[in-house]
């Protein structure tokens, strides 16, 4: 099982900036990267002339930064991956709920709250997911939740916090191809969005799917995942959420409000 992360490696320690700059709110830009971003939108515009660099601000470009660990080249590429997907997956520039009526009515994605850093906190119950036979109608409710939640984050403050609820999670829920995808629009195209993930609830059908994804997360999501002992949930949560931030449903004082209704 992957526990929060420990910085003990150098790569880590090349993003740090990026970190530390969202945990004291929305600072200034070091003189690093405010060269770097320079850096990348220069070589967007060699790449592709007719690239509209100001549709992606300074706080975005610093968030590919640090997944690529402040690498120019690999960042670039990834935004151009992330404006490419973006164009064809989402050409309206958002998802409506009339796009995932089977999703929404599986009741499965719920949004209240934030945690003590000021970071949104979804709700996510694993035992209501069924496999869509139309995976696109998946994936585009994945980025309809995503996009909701980061609408209520702030420049410098961009990320957010996701519980997790595997209660009931069985066998027909194991969606490992829906999984892996939904896990690939978050790693490549919401790049250090995601806070931290607190896994409740797990029973053992579980971990054969976890066996199955885990190759697909990389080691920086790996790193935000908290897997919660059920003696100790509301304590382990209380640790990060206000009991007043927290859901009603873990011992707080939020009701839950469905994702498309936030």
């Amino acid at each position: 099982m992957e526990m929060e992360g420990r910085n003990d490696n150098n790569k880590e320690n090349k993003g740090q900036k990026v970190e530390e700059t969202e945990s004291s709110g929305a600072e200034s830009f070091s003189v690093e990267e405010k060269h770097k971003i320079e850096l990348m939108r220069a070589l967007l515009l060699k790449r592709d002339p007719s690239f509209q660099v100001e549709v992606v601000d300074d706080y975005q470009m610093r968030r590919f930064l640090g997944a690529r660990d402040l690498d120019v080249e690999k960042a670039t590429k990834m935004v151009i991956k992330e404006r490419q997907w973006r164009s064809a997956f989402v050409p309206k520039g958002h998802i409506s709920v009339s796009e995932v009526p089977n999703e929404i009515g599986q009741n499965k994605m719920f949004m209240q709250g934030v945690d003590k850093q000021g970071r949104p906190i979804a709700v996510v119950f694993g035992g209501r997911h069924l496999q869509n036979k139309a995976p696109d109608e998946f994936k585009r409710y994945v980025v309809l939740g995503l996009d909701k939640l980061c609408a209520r984050t702030s420049p410098g403050k961009e990320k957010f916090v996701v519980i997790g609820d595997l209660q009931g999670f069985g066998y027909s829920n194991s969606d490992v191809r829906g999984y892996i995808g939904a896990l690939s629009i978050l790693q490549d195209f919401y790049p250090e969005r995601l806070g931290k993930v607190f896994v409740v609830h797990a029973p053992y059908v579980f971990w054969t799917l976890y066996k199955a994804v885990h190759p697909f997360i990389d080691d920086k999501t790996k790193k935000k995942i908290i897997f919660v002992e059920n003696k100790r949930l509301k304590s382990t949560l209380l640790e990060d959420i206000d009991e007043d931030q927290l859901p009603d449903i873990y011992g707080g004082k939020q009701s839950l409000v469905p994702i498309h209704n936030a």
